[in-house]
């Protein structure tokens, strides 16, 4: 049997093409015996270094290459035939040194950012320009010779064959494929044929695209997700065959037994592959040291600028001076000085230019040379952070350095780096992909299959919410998947979602990641472009880091926005606060924390991290910190743990002496990742540097290094700390216990500090603090809803949107906070500005014809003004909306002409001249809009109602029926009875399986509105309930999904909210405050109740002299009609009359 190489291969990169993850690939090669293995994707290059680095590991050659589209002219040029489909021909290229990785890249690059019409084409030309190093294969039947002989043009076919071998040389190979397919025996001839007379030799591969057989059915499903059609769809594209599976070597022999020589030059072609790619090597760019520095090395500039940005935190002591030394022969040993200049260089940028930067981001926190240097602005040596946790010599790996920028300003940061650096060709920003999630996979399979989405998203949220959790586990931990695995359809369901989940559904640009290279970056990572026109690298982030790139994350933090709106608005006042230099130990912050009145602050506002807030009662900022790392999967479930030790409810315990000064801070528990670190150092004797390298085993579960560090930890506690071997096998066991969930706390530190700094702000300035808010999250209705039920809360008036008073943003009034126009939907920052323009140039608007006239009406089309009017912005001016929306047409039209009139000098048709005073044309005579017709508006356009809630009139059923709040959502388990009531809005409705009708849709009460789930006779019973608007109270099924933090409610029961009073109310409840029993007081209330016969129970509690009095009539029982809700009122005030359900 003639030995094989698999030179034709698709990776789950092949985006929904592809069916084959790249470890299982790989795995099924080395079983397979094969020395070398190429990877061969569909124009791209996105699994390259992966790919690279598994295979090597597997101990298998690696072969580089694509599958490339040739364009038939052109690569420029759009449209033309469907040669080859797509419009282009394929061709694997497959490089055979560094000069051919360099030209694959070029030409992938250039695919995309020059050529992308449908696929990111090349044409000849470019090929001729970048063929060196390469060898070509004539590809699949779509390849050019192959598809000139199936359309029996051997001319066309010799004359492409000449051209590529006259191109590549011996390098060119025209390649044979059998799947079965008529087109390709009829190819195999012709291909034969033109081998013998134009002396190019044969090569045969199978054009993997899934890894077994039995995958063919999945990798369909992705064709089908590809396309966007279900799988039943006859006029779909699909594949004719199952045969696109990793054949062995006996199969392919098999398959091309009577041509052998194909067989044979597959080794030929692997044994011309000796692709070397360095990992070791780092690719940095050179900072330029400013001249009028003065002359310095990168290592003797950066040491300056160190000493000299330490100088200015403070006295240095003995301490400082040793870290800082240390840290610097560290990072020049290492060849990193360029790195940390430039990240110091670009942050200098950005506080000069008033862009806020955070105080630090993961691990480089821990490095004093970025204190110093101005990169962080978190003490290391006061929070006790560890440099080797960011840098470790032992460990050679790129630094990762993280920042955080206002969200508003992060693309001003991206500029100067470009123009600092090379600009596009030097400076770009990162690839990432986004999976198929076991969640996501079932529900893109359940469509295909036609599945209803009800039952598919039942199904899907049978997956428990844990991190990267698989299907396998999943069944392994819940039987009711496990059973529906083995029932139709759903057995197809789980069978195809098993074999494609977590492979690439789709490329995007990474949210924050950018590359900067020493030269072009073509010569390092090829490039890609989206549809947006975003430039990208093809390489993700551990790609990148692999090849020795330098890459960080700027991220947008709009929280960052948040501060400094907030301070910019009390400087407009005459407050200057500095808020790097707030008072860490203030009282009114804490308390905000330990009563949980966090909505607004920074990742402490979720419902069930108030839950714990309230719990902790935190008092200092430590306990932000660990409250920061310990509310997450995972070490949550040591957080009441943690609260009952801090309020001594559970003594601490720390195993040994020396482990107390690392863990009293957190009482005992190991939180962060540091504090293994310093355990290993403390009492095995590690070096730092080792212990951070036990750190990483521990987190990454590598359990074979685990175990050496075991003994090696064992045996130091022993040498170092003469302890027992029982008793450092405790504290390892303990170390191991925690360390798989503990957290990076330098990370921790930088968060809760801007965490802190929100909450002062709250605190102080809430008025100032809870605009901004707004104004970060204007185009976020529900987040919208959120903060003014928050601001009601603390007893602040939202203002309405006016187009007197308001500005974009949300702004502070004397009154409380104005609404911002800028979260008015349809009107843009152009409107806007012309808007406030002729208000500060005129003064306020009076009627509808002046705010016309005054503004620049190709800014402020008739769509923006008719927002304004209807949303209620407006309303400042003469007349109602109904008859400004009446007039809006006119008005404008004469405005049109009055401006136009002013333009030539000429007296408008009104008889003003300018700088006259315009004669108003009269508003019509029309109904006003019923409240109603306002509300609709209002919440159309605003996200939100603001001058009423439809739901008003039965506020007191709301509050009656509504059991528990939804405030308390969080503490509540899956399964619980919940009561809820609201406005229907956002019905979707289907069939099931059986034919039985089921619906989803919102229900939107006051301040919260949850996701309703109504199935079979639930729906049978209630159908008529289910309308748009209509206002109902449901009773169910508290759902979870996400981890808990995503709620639904499976409804049992449903009640119309017009007559829930007399359904569901169980209790008339009164409250009397007197200083002595008045008899006649308790007359008058007798008698308006018994004029409301009825079945609801009364309870009147009196209050007399700080005692109460409980008193329940036997035999009055009474109608709870509104009209006697309002009479009682009426006689003991309004806070002093409920009904309860």
């Amino acid at each position: 049997m003639t030995r094989f190489v698999h030179l034709h291969n698709h990776t789950h990169y092949s985006l929904l093409d592809g069916a084959c993850r790249i470890s299982d690939l790989v795995r099924t090669a080395k079983r397979f015996k094969m020395p070398a293995l190429a990877i061969t994707d569909h124009g791209n290059m996105f699994g390259v270094i992966s790919f690279y680095q598994q295979v090597m590991e597997a101990g298998i050659k690696p072969i580089i290459g694509m599958e490339a589209y040739v364009a038939p002219e052109s690569h420029k040029k759009r449209g033309g035939g469907q040669k080859g489909g797509g419009g282009a021909f394929h061709l694997i290229l497959l490089a055979r040194n560094m000069d051919g990785y360099r030209n694959l890249m070029r030409l992938s690059s250039l695919g995309y950012l020059e050529g992308f019409y449908y696929k990111p084409r090349i044409d000849r030309d470019l090929l001729q320009t970048y063929s060196e190093g390469l060898i070509a294969l004539s590809a699949c039947i779509k390849g050019e010779v192959p598809y000139h002989i199936i359309h029996d043009d051997m001319e066309g076919a010799k004359k492409a064959a000449r051209f590529y071998k006259k191109l590549f040389k011996e390098n060119y190979y025209l390649e044979i494929q059998n799947h079965g397919l008529d087109d390709e025996h009829k190819a195999i001839k012709g291909l034969i044929e033109l081998s013998v007379e134009l002396n190019i030799p044969l090569v045969a591969t199978n054009d993997t695209h899934y890894l077994k057989q039995s995958h063919s059915e999945a990798q369909d499903i992705l064709l089908c997700l590809q396309t966007n059609k279900d799988r039943d769809d006859p006029q779909r594209m699909r594949f004719s065959t199952d045969q696109l599976y990793l054949k062995s070597s006996e199969e392919m022999n098999q398959l091309f037994k009577e041509i052998p020589d194909s067989l044979t030059n597959t080794l030929e072609i692997a044994d011309k592959c000796n692709l070397v790619l360095d990992f070791e090597q780092h690719h940095l760019p050179s900072f330029k040291i400013p001249p009028e520095e003065g002359i310095y090395t990168l290592n003797e500039f950066l040491e300056k600028k160190a000493r000299d940005g330490l100088m200015k935190k403070g006295p240095v002591t003995p301490e400082l001076e040793k870290r800082l030394e240390y840290e610097l022969s560290v990072i020049e040993k290492m060849g990193f000085s360029s790195y940390f200049l430039i990240v110091a260089d670009f942050i200098q940028y950005a506080r000069k230019h008033d862009i806020p930067v955070g105080p630090g981001r993961g691990s480089a926190a821990g490095s004093l040379v970025a204190y110093a240097l101005g990169i962080t602005n978190v003490d290391p040596i006061k929070y006790n952070l560890l440099f080797e946790r960011f840098l470790n010599p032992e460990r050679v790996s790129m630094p990762d350095i993280d920042i955080d920028f206002c969200y508003e300003n992060r693309d001003r940061i991206i500029g100067y780096v470009k123009k600092q650096y090379g600009g596009d060709t030097n400076v770009s920003q990162i690839i990432t992909f986004g999976s198929m999630k076991t969640r996501g996979v079932i529900r893109d399979v359940g469509r295909v299959l036609k599945i209803p989405y009800a039952e598919v998203d039942r199904i899907a949220k049978l997956v428990p919410a844990l991190p990267g959790i698989t299907l396998d586990q999943a069944l392994a931990k819940v039987p009711e998947l496990k059973e529906l695995s083995g029932r139709k359809p759903y057995d197809e369901l789980i069978a195809y979602s098993k074999v494609l989940e977590g492979m690439a559904r789709h490329a995007s640009t990474h949210a924050a990641g950018v590359v900067i290279a020493p030269g072009d970056l073509m010569n390092f990572v090829p490039l890609y472009k989206s549809g947006k026109e975003d430039i990208t690298t093809q390489y993700d982030m551990n790609s990148l880091e692999s090849i020795g790139l330098l890459k960080m994350d700027f991220l947008g933090l709009r929280t960052l926005t948040v501060i400094d709106q907030t301070l910019k608005a009390l400087k407009n006042k005459g407050n200057q606060v500095d808020i790097q230099n707030i008072p860490l130990d203030d009282e009114e912050t804490y308390n905000l924390f330990a009563k949980g009145l966090t909505v607004g602050i920074f990742q402490f506002e979720s419902a069930g991290m108030r839950d714990y807030l309230k719990k902790l009662r935190p008092g200092c900022i430590e306990d932000l910190v660990a409250m920061n790392a310990l509310y997450r999967p995972g070490p949550m479930e040591w957080l009441d743990n943690f609260i009952e030790r801090k309020h001594g409810k559970i003594p601490v315990d720390y195993i040994h002496p020396d482990l107390e000064p690392i863990l009293k801070e957190t009482y005992g528990i190991i939180v962060y990742q540091e504090q293994v670190m310093q355990i290993a150092n403390s009492i095995a004797g590690f070096t730092l540097n080792k212990a951070d390298e036990l750190r990483k085993a521990m987190g990454k579960k590598k359990h074979a290094l685990m175990q050496k560090y075991r003994n090696d930890f064992i045996t130091g506690a022993i040498q170092h700390k003469g302890l027992e071997r029982e008793e450092a096998e405790k504290i390892y066991d303990k170390i191991e216990k925690f360390a798989g969930y503990g957290f990076n706390k330098s990370h921790a530190v930088c968060y809760a500090i801007v965490a802190y700094q929100t909450a002062y702000l709250k605190a102080h300035y809430p008025l100032e603090f809870m605009a901004a808010n707004l104004t970060s999250e204007m185009n976020t209705s529900e987040r919208i809803i959120t903060l003014i039920d928050e601001c009601r809360r603390m007893g602040i008036s939202i203002l309405p949107p006016d187009i007197n008073e308001s500005e974009a943003r949300f702004t502070v009034s004397e009154k409380g906070i104005r609404f911002g126009l800028g979260a008015v939907k349809n009107v843009g920052i152009g409107a806007i500005q012309s808007i406030t323009e002729a208000r500060e140039r005129q003064g306020k608007f009076r009627t509808l014809f002046d705010l016309c006239k005054s503004i620049d009406l190709c800014r402020v089309n008739k769509k923006v003004l008719e927002s304004l009017v209807q949303c209620g912005a407006t309303d400042s001016l003469e007349g109602t909306r109904a008859q400004k929306m009446d007039a809006l047409s006119s008005a404008v039209a004469l405005a049109q002409s009055h401006q136009q009139s002013e333009k030539r000098g000429q007296t408008s048709i009104f008889g003003e001249k300018e700088g006259s005073s315009a004669i108003d044309p009269p508003l019509p005579n029309v109904d006003p809009w019923p409240q109603s017709q306002k509300l609709l508006f209002e919440r159309e356009l605003l996200g939100f109602y603001i001058s009423g809630h439809p739901l008003e009139k039965y506020r007191d059923e709301v509050r009656a029926f509504t059991s528990p709040h939804p405030d308390n959502y969080s503490g509540i388990p899956s399964g619980h009875s919940v009561r809820f009531c609201g406005m229907i809005s956002d019905i979707r409705q289907s069939y099931d399986r059986f034919n039985k009708p089921y619906a989803f849709f919102m229900l939107e009460g006051f301040s919260h509105q949850v996701r309703i789930a109504v199935f079979s006779e639930v729906y049978e019973k209630n159908r008529r309930l289910i309308e748009k608007d209509k206002m109902v109270v449901v009773e169910g099924r508290l759902e979870r999904r996400n981890g808990g933090d995503e709620i639904s409610i499976t409804a049992l029961n449903m009640w119309p909210l017009e007559s829930a009073r007399q359904q569901l109310t169980k209790r008339l409840i009164l409250q009397i405050y007197t200083e002595k029993i008045d008899e006649d007081l308790i007359r008058r209330i007798q008698e308006q109740l018994k004029r409301y016969p009825g079945t609801c129970r009364t309870l009147i509690n009196v209050h007399v002299k700080g005692k109460e009095i409980l008193m329940r009539s036997k035999t009055i029982r009474v109608r709870p009609k509104k009209s006697l809700i309002n009479e009682l009122r009426g006689i003991l005030g309004a806070e002093n009359v409920w009904i309860e359900g």
